[in-house]
């Protein structure tokens, strides 16, 4: 087996906590990934019990320089701070996203506002936007009832798709375990691709 000081970020955001087929598939997918990196860190974070909405003040905080923040300013993008924090330390990114009416969870997109940072996690310049996340590879395990992965309903892996590469991580990686409801048996192919993934 490999060894490697590697760091993992493993997202959860089902609001499922037993049976839910996004968890079980990135829980397999980390734990093999740590079969082969044994030195491996795991960074842990389950935003399904719901994180902050953007609200008037934690805007004005973001966009003042940061020299200039006030405490309660600085204590408003504490959490924020973590989120982001999290991500630059990590090399590989595991997201579980079931898809809810179309797209990602709530609390998902909540933690995309609260990482998609100006200067933070990407700048602007004068070609537009650039990702500051470079390097890093991002899985995104998706699972959904009836909607296809890939499809033009789907507004869930194809934002986070392009919301990742905003950020400047390009590497992504979908695992599908779509349409559920229509055959159930796309749980074993997702979970086989899982493995394959981790691989």
């Amino acid at each position: 087996m490999q060894n490697s000081e590697k760091t993992i970020l493993h997202i959860d955001a089902s609001a499922r906590v037993e049976g839910s087929v996004t968890r079980e598939l990135t829980e397999v997918l980390v734990k093999n990934m740590l079969e082969k990196f044994k030195d491996a860190k795991v960074l842990r974070r389950d935003v399904s019990q719901g994180l902050p909405f953007l609200e008037a003040a934690w805007v004005e905080a973001n966009f003042t320089d940061e020299a200039l923040r006030t405490s309660e300013q600085r204590m408003r993008l504490a959490l924020s701070d973590t989120l982001v924090n999290e991500l630059k330390l990590s090399d590989t990114i595991v997201i579980g996203s079931p898809i809810y009416n179309f797209s990602i969870p709530a609390a998902l997109k909540a933690w995309i506002d609260l990482v998609a940072r100006a200067r933070e996690t990407f700048r602007y310049t004068d070609n537009g936007p650039v990702g500051l996340l470079e390097g890093k590879k991002a899985i995104v395990v998706v699972a959904s009832g009836g909607t296809k992965v890939g499809s033009e309903i789907d507004f869930a892996s194809n934002y986070l798709k392009h919301v990742l590469g905003f950020l400047g991580i390009i590497d992504v990686e979908v695992v599908a375990a779509d349409q559920l409801m229509v055959d159930p048996n796309r749980r074993q192919a997702a979970l086989a691709a899982s493995l394959q993934t981790a691989a």
